[in-house]
């Protein structure tokens, strides 16, 4: 049984006439409590989660969008709703459960390691009979990643909705963003929801870890075999991104930034790619990819995983040049079918159109 959730234990009710979101994000949000380097008995607790994040940097850029799954009823709870309310997302699709917190434990930067305590934790709990009724006949966008797709019972929960979302006619985004729980008992969750997607993002580490390989290529090429017509976006931090689409590829390198930190950056990529496929329909996959690579450079001029805004990206975007890949050189990329030309064809065309709602 679940425990009885409720919208907010320290809201008001949403008001149910409110119109339904265009896109929802659905998984987990969790809290990140990170340890000072400097200080090690001083840590800092913040709200995170691959899916939470996507839909916040979509809500940033404008788009109705709503967050569907549980949190805990308690201070981290808290923080993670009010965060969600300050960015307006449609809080009838979060419950909170009576449940302890998700938390994802950052020890240690040199090298990065980092765990998760989450046993029967308020995640767990999400319950999709209690998501407004008939959301999947409003929104246009269904998406999918994280720890979520492999915890259990969620991820089950979660691989139901995205059958029934792509069957009503949603279209699927989905960003694996490799954890350490992504072991051999996740492979069968990665092709499901491969198989079912619309767009995909997958960065270098997320091929490493995902195929336990260091032969990208061949992960790469395995990934494309598995659903072939999706939009796909392969991410490699300072190096640029590739956008691939059917047998055609598109590369960019992000635009001179100062760094502050690269956490939220993955994320804010898939939000970019989205807004851009979303409001752009009839655009150049280049400029689909442009938007993606300025939304990740914007997040990384912030501390921590904050969201850019809109200006910040189109700013960005101007002093970012695609390139085709015959002008890709050098890299294991290069011998990946793709076009030459930057521009799309009608077919390719077609396709893009086909994602838009």
């Amino acid at each position: 049984m679940f425990p009885t959730p409720s919208h907010a234990s320290r809201n008001e009710p949403p008001d149910p006439a409110l119109p339904f979101p265009r896109f929802v994000s659905l998984g987990e949000a969790l809290t990140d409590l990170i340890r000072d380097p400097h200080q090690p008995e001083q840590w800092t607790s913040k709200p995170g989660g691959a899916p939470w994040n996507v839909a916040r940097v979509l809500a940033g850029f404008g788009v109705s969008s709503a967050f569907a799954g549980a949190i805990s009823n308690d201070v981290f709870g808290d923080a993670i709703w009010r965060a969600s309310v300050q960015c307006g997302l449609d809080p009838r699709f979060e419950q909170r459960v009576a449940k302890s917190p998700l938390l994802a434990i950052v020890d240690s930067f040199d090298p990065v390691h980092y765990f998760f305590i989450g046993d029967d934790s308020a995640d767990l709990h999400f319950d999709p009979a209690l998501l407004p009724q008939h959301w999947q006949q409003h929104a246009a966008w269904a998406h999918f990643g994280g720890i979520s797709l492999v915890r259990e019972p969620l991820a089950s929960r979660l691989i139901t909705l995205a059958r029934s979302s792509k069957a009503a006619g949603l279209r699927i985004s989905f960003d694996p963003n490799f954890r350490v729980l992504m072991d051999e008992r996740y492979d069968r969750n990665l092709r499901v929801m491969v198989e079912l997607a619309d767009v995909i993002k997958v960065s270098d580490e997320d091929l490493r870890g995902l195929f336990r390989t260091e032969n990208l290529e061949l992960a790469l090429r395995t990934l494309r075999t598995w659903n072939p017509h999706a939009l796909l976006l392969f991410t490699r931090g300072a190096e640029g991104a590739t956008l691939f689409l059917q047998d055609r590829s598109w590369s960019a390198r992000p635009p001179p930034i100062k760094v502050v930190d690269t956490i939220g950056a993955g994320d804010a990529s898939m939000g970019g790619l989205l807004y851009s496929l979303m409001q752009s329909p009839h655009a150049d996959p280049a400029h689909h990819l442009q938007f993606a690579v300025a939304s990740a450079a914007s997040a990384c001029q912030v501390a921590g995983a904050g969201t850019p805004t809109l200006q910040q990206v189109k700013d960005l975007v101007q002093n970012i040049t695609v390139r085709g890949p015959d002008q890709v050189q050098g890299t294991m990329l290069g011998s990946l079918p793709a076009s030459t030309l930057v521009s799309c064809d009608a077919s390719s065309t077609a396709m893009l159109l086909a994602l838009r709602e």
